[in-house]
């Protein structure tokens, strides 16, 4: 009993977000612009992850209302912005397809929000089992997989919007009616989508010639044009407008009650629901730690989303996580802490109680080629390159993951994939009974990169680490050493010697670069060496190589010494 008590205790301690409140007044002016600005950046997404979704572009307001106010204070990551995301919204339309009302097909609303709302409760659930963080050691195949499999999903779910036709009922429709499609497009439409998506893939360049366009996001710019076109010609198109009704139907604030009396048949679907959003946050969490060096609270940012999520299923939002891209955005922009958040959140609701006539009046053209856009740069660009190069385990995982994405289900996908890289990766399993993270990092007594004639005091009061993964460095273990590494105590130098390390997959070569450019990016010097040919020409092939910068890295460790001589000059005086 005591150890239960103790367990509750230490979980409900994990997700106070007491600290997030304290932080509020540390950064204001910074988070209130930054918070201003990102909600400017989210109504399009919103709007179109609302569309996607088949819950309506409002509903997808409301998703990123609910996710900037509620999981900016209750979240687990200071920077991190929520809302609807590519990934959330494909699931949910999926699950709309089995969710309907008459022989019109109309969606069934409150089973829809009802899921989230319990999608929400059972993240709440997964916080206090402390389990979130065990998101760390997905192997990268799969999230790769993935992203670019929501990808595709955007792309090819957007293409009858793109040419100014209604949605399919879903993505098979979509590829088998393909033709159909393109021989009735509606050339109105295409008057709005193509300049808006050539201004998205050309804002970067217009900006830089025009430099007080440079505050305008690309996004917020597409969609001024898009509406600017369609009004000024008079288009025959699809507009948002269509599918919101007025504004004074009271379908802009409806109040939904979860149907618990239908529970058996909501639970699966909301279980993935939150399943995918454990692993959409703590991707997003991850990048944002690895660009303020921080560490978020994994079950922390799961309790602020179960929050989240709970009053979307309320008030008819989306359901949300954590966005990468509009956290990249708020970081960009200065923020520190969850007010930037907030105010995004306070920003979209008033663009939606003042601007509900504007939002009406936005071709759905124009959010089609935003989504493209949307759908190409979700796109995981790392492995993409190095395919041809990566070990066959983990192109396999890749490629099945990517492929059950498109054509099957998201969290299947997810789950397909990491049994089979487990299975792939049983040998390399025995490793984690051996691993002891206490051997990973120390500096540099009892080590042959020691000068023989300084003592231990000495040696202690060099500012120098040395980084000492063992045998196989795949994920499975790569949370241990990150772990262990973001403990030490500040340094100039880190060596990292990889001479016991005898076998590394995708996701080991990912993080350790990832850690490598971490540190550098304080000033560290890194120091790669002791990797036999086969490690060797596996980094050379997954670029690690190239992105981390070649003068540091030689498998010989005879050319540390001259650089720790040239440092420590004093120290390492080799005469008596």
């Amino acid at each position: 009993m005591k150890r239960i008590l103790f367990f509750l205790k230490s979980s409900l301690e994990e997700i106070d977000p007491r600290s997030n409140f304290i932080s509020l007044s540390t950064n204001v002016k910074g988070d209130i612009l930054a918070g201003i600005t990102v909600g400017i950046i989210a109504l399009p997404l919103a709007l179109a992850f609302g569309e996607i979704s088949q819950l309506g572009p409002i509903a997808g307001i409301w998703g990123a209302i609910a996710g900037g106010l509620i999981g900016g204070l209750f979240g687990g990551c200071l920077v991190g912005v929520s809302g609807p995301t590519a990934p959330k919204a494909a699931q949910i339309a999926a699950f709309m397809s089995f969710f309907v009302i008459g022989e019109l097909n109309n969606p069934d609303l409150v089973a829809a929000f009802s899921i989230i709302f319990l999608s929400g409760l059972i993240l709440v659930g997964i916080s206090l089992l402390k389990i979130s963080r065990f998101i760390h050691y997905t192997p990268y195949p799969v999230i790769a997989g993935f992203m670019c499999g929501i990808g595709v999903i955007v792309i090819l779910t957007q293409i009858n919007a793109f040419v100014g036709l209604g949605a399919e009922a879903n993505l098979h429709n979509v590829v088998l009616n393909i033709k159909y499609t393109f021989q009735n497009y509606n050339s109105d439409a295409l008057i709005v989508s193509i300049p808006c998506l050539i201004t998205l893939f050309t804002w970067s360049r217009i900006t830089k010639k025009i430099v007080r366009l440079a505050t305008i996001p690309s996004p917020l710019a597409a969609l001024i044009l898009g509406t600017s076109i369609a009004y000024i010609m008079n288009l025959n198109i699809p507009y948002i407008g269509d599918k919101m009704g007025s504004a004074t139907d009271g379908r802009i604030f409806s109040f939904y009650i979860p149907d618990f009396s239908r529970l058996t048949e909501f639970f699966l679907p909301a279980l993935a629901l939150a399943a995918l959003a454990v692993l959409d946050s703590l991707l997003s969490c991850k990048v944002a730690d690895n660009l303020t060096s921080t560490r978020h609270s994994s079950d922390r940012e799961t309790f602020g989303q179960g929050m989240a999520n709970m009053v979307a299923g309320l008030f008819g939002g989306v359901t949300t996580a954590t966005a990468t891209m509009r956290t990249v955005a708020n970081i960009k922009f200065g923020a520190k802490t969850p007010l930037a958040s907030i105010v995004h959140g306070l920003t979209l609701l008033a663009i939606l109680l003042g601007l509900g006539s504007f939002v009406a009046i936005i071709p759905t053209a124009c959010l089609a080629a935003i989504l493209f856009k949307v759908g190409i740069e979700i796109m995981d660009y790392r492995i993409i390159p190095v395919l041809k190069k990566l070990p066959i385990s983990d192109l396999l995982v890749f490629m099945i993951v990517l492929l059950v994405t498109v054509f099957e289900d998201l969290m299947v996908a997810i789950a397909i994939g990491t049994i089979f890289a487990l299975f792939s990766s049983r040998y390399e399993l025995r490793s984690i009974f051996n691993f002891n993270s206490s051997d990973l990092v120390g500096g540099l007594n009892g080590t042959e990169f020691a000068p023989k004639n300084l003592d231990l005091n000495q040696l202690d009061k060099l500012p120098v680490k040395i980084l000492r993964p063992q045998e196989s460095l795949f994920f499975g273990t790569i949370e241990p050493m990150i772990e262990a590494y973001s403990a030490t105590d500040e340094h100039e130098i880190l060596i990292v010697d990889l001479s016991n390390v005898l076998m590394i997959d995708l996701t080991g070569a990912y993080a350790l670069e990832d850690l490598i450019n971490n540190t550098m990016k304080k000033n560290t010097e890194v120091l790669i060496t002791g990797m036999d040919p086969k490690i060797e020409k596996t980094l050379v092939g997954l670029n690690f190589v190239k992105n981390i910068g070649i003068d540091n890295f030689k498998s010989s460790k005879e050319f540390i010494s001259p650089i720790l001589q040239k440092r420590y000059g004093l120290f390492f005086d080799t005469e008596s």
